[in-house]
């Protein structure tokens, strides 16, 4: 296919991957680059990008690629190459600490604007794809509530929330849904559920050598739009345990709503993830979102969005015709 996508990398860790596998499957793009902190001559990709480039030197790239898709944690990576990267390169990224989405929108959309770029934001499936649900739920049935659970799964950002505290080698964070609160929203009672009574948070984490193991613990239960709202379990285990037992990385979870349209006349729409790989399909779901942001740059549209403001067409590979034939 002539003038495919060009998509950039930037770092190469599991979410890296897992845009690198969407964008090799994807018929309209092409890896351009991977960029990254490490000696590039040691970094081991899947072999489709065509340059390996340390993160120095991107801005040489400015010209090479249509889309920069930042694959950094949302802890301390992105606040700061969000609005950097998107002052030199259409981007997109998968920011995910919801509570401080306003502030970081508006300092993105600020360079994005100043640079005439384009930059989707906090995407990925939630902050994301649930969004939309949501945001479906509600316009849908208005007298009623919302409720989203998560897991059980891995929690990315969670994890490297974790493995940036000091004394901490590696670490991994389960999601738990708690089971009785689940069925009591699917009764349609429409439950007043606390942050606590929702979810259960499971910490797995290796420690280094000679680390102070009750601060670590102590920083992991406080910390704030993480931790400190949840009953949080933490757990020791040697790198031999974390290899065996938590190299996998599921996730998933639920967003329903339950409502009514007129009285004793009730409704529940649930959606429902199951995922083997929580960063291949978040890598999916930032490929499909840099296609769009792609297409809209192109016509005209600028500064930051979020999933709210992007139609589907413009996340398919398909033409609206075929959409419209095969999908609607």
């Amino acid at each position: 296919m002539a003038n495919k996508i060009r998509v950039g990398i930037l770092g190469y860790g599991n979410i890296g991957r897992g845009v690198e596998a969407a964008v090799a499957a994807a018929e309209d793009m092409e890896l351009a680059a991977v960029f990254t902190r490490r000696d590039p001559a040691t970094l081991r990709t899947a072999g489709f990008a065509r340059k390996v480039v340390n993160i120095s030197e991107a801005e040489n790239y400015t010209e090479d690629i249509d889309v920069l898709i930042l694959c950094g944690g949302s802890a301390t990576d992105l606040p700061q190459q969000g609005p950097e990267f998107a002052a030199r390169f259409n981007t997109v990224d998968s920011f995910d600490t919801h509570a401080k989405i306003p502030e970081y929108f508006a300092k993105v959309d600020a360079a994005a604007k100043k640079a005439d770029k384009i930059s989707v934001i906090a995407t990925g499936w939630d902050p994301g794809l649930f969004s939309l649900l949501r945001s479906l739920g509600e316009s849908v049935l208005p007298q009623g509530k919302a409720y989203t659970f998560w897991g059980k799964g891995v929690s990315q950002g969670h994890s490297d929330a974790i493995r940036r505290i000091k004394g901490v080698k590696d670490a991994r964070q389960y999601t738990v849904p708690r089971e009785e609160a689940v069925e009591k929203v699917r009764s349609g009672n429409n439950p007043e559920l606390s942050t606590r009574e929702k979810h259960l948070r499971d910490c797995y984490v290796v420690a280094e050598p000679g680390a102070d193991k009750a601060a670590i613990e102590t920083t992991i239960r406080t910390m704030p739009d993480y931790f400190s709202d949840y009953d949080t379990k933490v757990t020791f285990i040697s790198e031999e345990e974390m290899a065996r037992d938590h190299s996998a990385m599921p996730h998933g979870g639920f967003v329903l709503r339950s409502g009514q349209t007129t009285e004793k006349v009730k409704h529940l729409i649930e959606f429902r993830l199951k995922l083997d790989s929580n960063p291949e399909f978040t890598g999916s779901v930032l490929t499909a979102y840099a296609r769009a942001a792609y297409r809209m740059h192109k016509e005209g549209t600028r500064g930051a969005l979020t999933v709210f403001d992007i139609a589907p067409k413009y996340l398919s590979a398909r033409t609206a015709e075929e959409m419209r034939k095969e999908l609607l």
